[in-house]
């Protein structure tokens, strides 16, 4: 269960502010930059990320996108995982791994589990994540021996080969 603390008020308030704060911070672009294109008052932006005022759903969504974030995924990790997941994770291929694959679980869990979907039990969440983490290591790896053996032909048809 979650610790009431976890979601109080002042908790969230102080963990989105520095969340859209690092993501301004480490985006590599000014906040009037950020500010114009989340289409935020510059003052406004100011105060957001300064956390002398909170930001709406809408303005945190468009800061980390004007951050050039993946917004969902942070928003979603910061709150379903922790702020420092969010913070690990920004600006990465990861978050936008993860921005896709939320974005698609519920139409692809639909379509797959078809009469079976009102079935799934909460419990069952922690497996399923190993599972398709385990799936997608093992899809790596064999991405990686492809490029490996790949290469290795390339390299003998153009000369190279074995000593």
């Amino acid at each position: 269960m979650t610790e009431t603390n976890g979601i109080s008020e002042a908790h969230i308030k102080a963990g989105v502010s520095k969340l859209l704060n690092q993501a301004a911070s480490t985006s590599g672009r000014s906040q009037v930059r950020i500010a114009s294109e989340a289409q935020i008052d510059r003052g406004t932006m100011r105060r957001i990320l300064a956390g002398k005022r909170e930001a709406t759903v809408s303005e945190a969504l468009r800061i980390l996108y004007g951050s050039g974030a993946s917004p969902h995924a942070h928003l979603l990790l910061y709150l379903a995982s922790d702020q420092d997941k969010a913070s690990r994770w920004m600006q990465t291929d990861l978050a936008l791994f993860f921005e896709e694959l939320v974005r698609h679980l519920p139409d692809v869990l639909e379509t797959q589990l078809g009469d079976h979907l009102h079935g799934v039990k909460p419990h069952w969440a922690k497996g399923t994540a190993q599972r398709v983490a385990r799936l997608l290591a093992e899809h790596m790896d064999d991405l990686a021996r492809k490029d490996t053996l790949l290469g290795d032909g390339f390299d003998r048809a153009h000369g190279g080969g074995y000593a």
